[in-house]
């Protein structure tokens, strides 16, 4: 089995990339996501959850194909080049990524600078976020196994405010606490059908990240036997971990009182009688939402090098640290404007602009699974059956025609600026010749 070289060093095995995955789609969503989802679903929360995680397993596996076919730097934008033929096509998947993993990392300053961080100590956020960024650029030019290495510590710890959440409420219950009758209880005023697909569509959010691994892809030994499972498993974990989160909630709340909270899952604890003091949670909820920030970052930092190196970005891109051969250039120039970002934007806005780009990228990426079923390569790779994309594209769709005519508008006036950055990029880049020679890992 024949691997494409790489200038990138492959400094991540199957465990470290299962951690990345699955502190990327755990992130901070599962915090604060519990009472909306209450709201919509009132007691039932966990069947939007399972159908939630369903639409995200189906455009995992056409992830997985395209991913060990085709293992370089750039994920979705290297498939639309290899099934479209069209540079500006590939140019804007790449570039609705980047936008998406930009304005992601923005808003996630935000929100760490935010409340959580205020409710432990006095915050001037436009100057905290920008701090908080060039914080976790310096651990991403470190390299990425000290990446993931951090992101594996993280995880540990966000994971392991949820168990602690679960195993609370088992004692709750042991001691007869609790209303399991709760868990088939349908909002008012809405049939069960309408109210449980609303709230999927809101759960399918909180699945978005696994598609960051995607971009780097040349830093996994072994990526094509490592990466399926390490995808696969790590959804897996989140989307049973978000059930059982679910369940517990339901079991130990109203649904109109935990949709009401600001704090649902410490409000969960409080209501077992087990007593946690406010920062305990808080903490928790920072970590994971610099764990998802961190992971974001470098992918961010990976598809601007990936791109560059196709040759439809500016090639100083494709610039490396000679000792820790991570993308110097890309990680400053994506941290940068993500800091911009979290001075002049507005969270909810950023939050749902960057769900209209990523559903652009699914798109994208299950229509290329089928484009490119044909193309053979010289290695083994994985294979899913043709009608997973097809079923993934029909989940996409439903979800586009949830947003709102906001997004929309920001979303068209983005992508407008990007076409023009394209064209600038084609008239001014360097010309192939001066591509840098690609080595080997071991040179």
């Amino acid at each position: 089995m024949t691997q494409q070289s790489s200038r990138l060093k492959k400094g991540m095995g199957g465990f470290l990339l299962f951690a990345f995955i699955l502190g990327d789609v755990l992130g901070a969503g599962v915090y604060a996501l519990t009472g909306k989802l209450a709201g919509e679903a009132g007691g039932m929360t966990w069947l939007p959850v399972l159908i939630a995680l369903g639409m995200a397993l189906l455009t995992a596996g056409s992830y997985a194909e395209l991913v060990t076919k085709y293992p370089r730097a750039g994920g979705a934008s290297v498939f639309a080049q290899r099934a479209y033929k069209q540079p500006i096509i590939a140019f804007l998947v790449g570039y609705c990524m980047l936008c998406a993993g930009i304005v992601s990392v923005g808003g996630l300053a935000i929100a760490f600078t935010g409340d959580y961080l205020s409710s432990l100590m006095p915050v001037w956020v436009p100057l905290a976020a920008p701090l908080f960024l060039f914080l976790l650029a310096l651990i991403n030019l470190r390299g990425i196994t000290e990446s993931v290495r951090s992101n594996l510590v993280m995880t540990v710890i966000e994971v392991s405010g949820l168990v602690l959440v679960l195993v609370v409420v088992a004692m709750a219950m042991s001691d007869g606490k609790g209303d399991t009758s709760r868990l088939m209880e349908a909002p008012d005023g809405v049939s069960t059908a309408a109210a449980v697909l609303g709230a999927a569509l809101l759960a399918f959010y909180s699945f978005v990240g696994f598609e960051t691994s995607a971009n780097i892809a040349e830093e996994v030994r072994d990526v094509n036997r490592v990466y399926p499972r390490a995808l696969f498993a790590s959804i897996g974990v989140a989307g049973l971990v978000y059930v059982l989160i679910a369940m517990a909630s339901s079991i130990m709340m109203e649904p109109a009182e935990l949709a009401s909270s600001s704090g649902p899952l410490l409000d969960v604890v409080n209501s077992t009688g087990a007593t946690f003091p406010d920062w305990f949670f808080a903490a928790i909820a920072l970590v994971a939402i610099a764990n998802g920030a961190l992971m974001t970052s470098i992918m961010s930092s990976r598809l601007v090098y990936g791109m560059a190196d196709q040759g439809i970005l500016p090639r100083v891109f494709t610039a490396v640290l000679p000792n820790r051969r991570t993308p110097w250039v890309a990680i400053l120039a994506t941290t940068a404007l993500s800091a911009i970002l979290s001075i002049v934007g507005e969270l909810q806005l950023l939050a749902e602009t960057v769900v209209l780009f990523l559903l652009f990228v699914f798109i994208s990426t299950n229509l290329a699974v089928l484009v490119l079923r044909k193309d053979t390569v010289d290695h083994e790779h994985f294979t899913i059956p043709a009608f997973i994309p097809v079923l993934a594209l029909a989940s996409c769709a439903i979800l586009l025609v949830q947003q709102s005519a906001q997004v929309w508008l920001l979303g068209a006036v983005l992508l407008a600026v990007g076409v023009g950055l394209y064209f600038l990029a084609k008239k001014f880049n360097t010309p192939a010749a001066d591509k840098p020679a690609t080595i080997t890992p071991g040179e």
